[in-house]
Order: structure tokens, then sequence, then C-alpha cells
């Protein structure tokens, strides 16, 4: 008998959900779909979004999120996708198109592009409120960054990166993975970073 798939839902806000699965999903890095169409031929993004208001999929490594554009409770939704996730690993089926990683830039390309946008959109954007962002490495196609000044230890800081940065980047750069803050917000001059709800 194969062992139980364990899978913990976090429902990050009302847009967001978070599926931690206790295996791998997608072991070769980090894949972004942002529309019904960017997900053809990747079985596993498929099937999310033929649920409703589904907004993007993210699946990086043993994660995967989902966004949806409406309020309504992601209950039911959520019971959904988890049961897409354990079949896809169940049927033996690779949940994401092998096109998909053969088409990815560089990380050279990748870090070009991504420093581009954040010195030229990005830092004019945050310098505003004293704060600046930094680009701290690419691997394979995620993106580390890194935010200083008045963005370190900022309560809102997750939500500039969510909603600010973070689109921003999928925006220019859409080959990118997972975008990670790797800023230490308990240091600094601001040192009482509380993630926002938002």
């Amino acid at each position: 008998m194969a062992e139980e798939i364990k899978i913990q839902a976090q429902v990050a806000s009302q847009e967001n959900c978070q599926f931690t699965v206790d295996r791998p999903v997608y072991e070769q890095g980090a894949v972004y779909f942002s529309s019904k169409k960017e997900a053809e031929g990747s079985p596993l993004a498929e099937k999310i979004f033929e649920l409703p208001n589904i907004a993007s999929v993210l699946v990086h490594d043993n994660i995967v999120k989902v966004t949806k554009a409406d309020h309504e409770d992601w209950m039911p939704i959520a019971k959904q996708i988890g049961t897409f996730i354990r079949e896809q690993l169940q049927s033996g089926e690779a949940p994401i198109s092998d096109e998909i990683e053969k088409n990815l830039p560089s990380e050279e390309e990748l870090r070009a592009k991504v420093k581009e946008l954040i010195d030229t959109q990005v830092n004019p954007a945050v310098a505003s409120h004293g704060g600046f962002v930094e680009l701290v490495d690419v691997k394979k196609n995620n993106v580390y960054l890194q935010l200083g000044g008045g963005c370190q230890g900022c309560g809102m800081a997750n939500v500039t990166l969510r909603q600010g940065i973070e689109k921003m980047i999928r925006q220019y750069v859409p080959q990118v993975g997972s975008i990670l803050d790797v800023t230490d917000h308990a240091s600094g001059t601001n040192p009482y970073y509380a993630p926002s709800s938002k």
C-alpha cells in the first residue's frame, strides 16, 4: 500500500494559499503560471486552472502556491487542489512540462533582466519611502532579494514585495520562478518587523 501523501494548506490571505507537500512535487526548480494558456502541457497546473477564478500557480520543490481572483472562502477550493496534487503524485506522470525547463533563459540572462528592472523601476519607486532593493542572487530561475533602508524591518515589507516588486518582476521577466526575500528584518534601524496579513 502506497504511503499517504500529506499536504498542509496555509491560507496567507483571501487571494493566496500555500500547499506544502511532504515530498517533492517538482524537483527541477520553480515554475510560475499566470494563465491557463501558460499551463498547457503541465498537468497539475492545468487541473488547478480548471477551478474558477484561479489567477496564478507557482510550483517550487514541495510547495504549490495558488492565487485566486476572488474573496470567496478557500476551504472548498483548497480541498480540490489538495486532491489534484495527490492524484498527480500518485499517477507518476511529470506534473510540469519538460519543455518549460528547456526553454528557461540562463541565470546570467535572468540576473541581467532583473537587475535592470530593479535599478530602473523598483528602486526609484521605493526610494520615496527611504528604501532600496538589492538583487542578491539568481539560482536556476529563482530570484533572491534583499530589502534595505526604510524597507528593512518595515511591517509592510512583505506587502511591498508581493503586491509591488513581485508583480513588476513577473510582468517584465515572466520566466522567473520563486521570488524570495532574504532580508534580516529583525536587525537594522527598525527591528519591529511583523509580517502584514495583507
